[in-house]
């Protein structure tokens, strides 16, 4: 039995949009971003921006590539009128560039407006009543011709103003408010009712913003809406429909895309969703799953991590950090099967000769928004053994050959599960040095010499390679003199026959750590001893040959440690 008291709500009413075409449709082209930023942004914050800040963020907005950016609701404070003086009288407005600024349909209010952005070259007047049932029936408590004489009235003081201004660079928006919440009809009726008096043509477009002020519905019956608008407003190339989708059900990023896919020319938004109650539509995720499509967002979204400073520093909000594409957390993998998986795609990737991202988890390239590989993969107690050696071979450059990755991957696993933390890079370097190369009991190798019996030292065939070591054991120092075909097995010759432990080599790997003249090498041994046991070890030399023979003596000690 439910406790939730779901019947208290009822089903948001479908369409019936038999014949829907956008369900087959694909974005092949970014749409006309609008940033909402500065002003529905703004509102929201509990701190709003300082006149300062705003300006800040403005320059921010213009470097990522936004041509039309609501900048603030200049009648509705002092602040606010001061920052839109601001950017006028200090020339911060680019010509290419159309400031947005919002208005109720009140004749104060839009007179206030024309006040603020006289001067400026390029304004966007966005002019909006709501429209909707609940609005009409509870707040206002008027008919549906008296909320449409608010519109016409509010878009002819527009007009008239405009004229008198005798600035052409001056156009409209008329948002219906609360479309999500408004009869389809009678939003319609709403709308032709402005572009008449506006005297809307396809040389004097009008913008018509429908937007998802309470996210109300599923994206897609949101989509049937803007595509049964879409077909049944007259004079279709008189208007750029706009859509401005909130995220209270969480969709607002389907919605707009779903929108763009029915029909809409211009998306209006925020950077990283910030705006009332659950937020905007985040332009970076949408300008992003674009790009992730090969579709140009053409917006500039290289330099996320420099965005996210500005954002922080301006609204004083943090961005989640499992927050698509930005977040903290987004280019981490902790899964070991994940940490696996994207190691390998790397390197198919950098062998790939056509160069499409191609890579297991990570839809898009982190190099192309500001991040880096280093902080991909991330070592706790979900990591497996894949992800401990990708971090040491990117970060180090120390390539764990495949047979001895379970070895230290378990030691790795003991520190994370008894700690319950996670391992940095430099941890997990530490604890390899520490396991392996600084193993120096019971076994030390105090000094080790390699010559040959005869004129041939590369000849491998016989046994002609002679090991001279000194070593320190369990009862002591000794030392011996060994031959073998090579210094690996003449070690292992002379140390068997010392300290009667029956041991042979099983597995061996080795390679340079750099490619500089002075590179280190370093190896990595497993031993197979008469118990059965398989013990891994590694040494580092300027000298191969010693870096092996000390991986001999890491793995006998971790053998006698055992």
């Amino acid at each position: 039995m439910s406790t939730m008291n779901y019947k208290k709500y009822a089903p948001y009413p479908t369409v019936g949009l038999k014949d829907r075409t956008w369900p087959d449709k694909t974005i092949t082209k970014a749409p006309i971003w609008c940033s909402v930023d500065l002003r529905d942004g703004n509102q929201a914050l509990p701190i709003p921006m300082s006149v300062d800040e705003k300006v800040e963020f403005f320059r921010l907005l213009v470097s990522v590539g936004f041509k039309e950016i609501e900048v603030g609701f200049p009648s509705a404070s002092a602040t606010e009128f001061a920052f839109v003086r601001k950017l006028i009288e200090n020339n911060l407005i680019p010509d290419d560039v159309s400031i947005q600024v919002l208005t109720q349909s009140r004749e104060h209010l839009i007179r206030r407006t024309f006040e603020a952005i006289k001067g400026a070259k390029n304004a966007i007047v966005h002019l909006y009543n709501s429209t909707s049932r609940q609005q009409r029936d509870i707040v206002f408590r008027m008919s549906r011709e008296e909320i449409i004489t608010i519109a016409v009235a509010g878009t002819r003081l527009v007009r008239e103003l405009k004229e008198a201004s005798g600035n052409p660079g001056i156009r409209f928006e008329y948002s219906p408010e609360s479309f999500t919440g408004t009869e389809l009809e009678y939003a319609l009726d709403v709308c032709h009712a402005v572009m008449d008096e506006w005297g809307a043509s396809a040389t004097n477009k009008v913008i018509l913003n429908l937007p998802s002020t309470v996210e109300l519905s599923t994206p897609n019956v949101y989509a049937d809406r803007i595509e049964w608008f879409c077909r049944h407003i007259k004079n279709r190339d008189a208007v750029l429909l706009s859509v401005h989708a909130h995220n209270d059900r969480g969709t607002a990023v389907a919605t707009s895309e779903l929108a763009v896919m029915a029909g809409a020319d211009r998306i209006e938004g925020a950077l990283f969703g910030n705006g009332e109650r659950c937020g905007n539509m985040d332009i970076i995720i949408m300008a992003l799953n674009l790009m992730t499509q090969g579709v140009d967002p053409e917006l500039d979204f290289s330099n996320l991590p420099h965005i996210k400073q500005v954002y922080s520093r301006c609204t004083r909000m943090t961005v989640h950090p499992r927050h698509p594409y930005s977040g903290d957390l987004v280019y981490t993998a902790f899964s070991g099967s994940h940490q696996d998986a994207i190691s390998k795609g790397m390197k198919a990737h950098q062998r790939a000769a056509d160069g499409v991202w191609d890579v297991p988890y990570l839809p898009i390239d982190p190099e192309d928004v500001g991040c880096n590989y280093e902080a991909i993969v991330r070592i706790n107690s979900q990591s497996g053994k894949g992800g401990i050696a990708y971090v040491l071979e990117k970060e180090y450059g120390i390539q764990i050959p495949k047979w001895m990755q379970p070895d230290f991957g378990a030691v790795v696993q003991e520190v994370t599960d008894r700690t319950g933390e996670e391992l940095s890079a430099e941890q997990i370097h530490e604890l390899f040095q520490k396991e392996y190369i600084g193993a120096t009991e019971p076994y030390l190798m105090k000094k080790c010499t390699i010559s040959w019996s005869d004129e041939d030292p590369d000849r491998n065939d016989e046994v002609a390679t002679i090991v001279s070591a000194s070593m320190v054991g369990p009862q002591g120092e000794f030392s011996f003199r060994a031959k073998g075909n090579g210094p690996l097995d003449a070690f292992v010759r002379g140390m068997v026959s010392h300290t009667g432990i029956d041991f042979h080599v099983d597995e061996y790997a080795e390679h340079a750590i750099g490619h500089s003249s002075d590179a280190m090498a370093i190896a990595y041994i497993r031993l197979s001893f008469d118990d059965v046991a398989l013990v891994c070890g590694s040494g580092i030399d300027s000298n191969i040959s010693l870096a092996s023979i000390k991986a001999i003596v890491s793995a006998l000690n971790r053998y006698k440690k055992a």
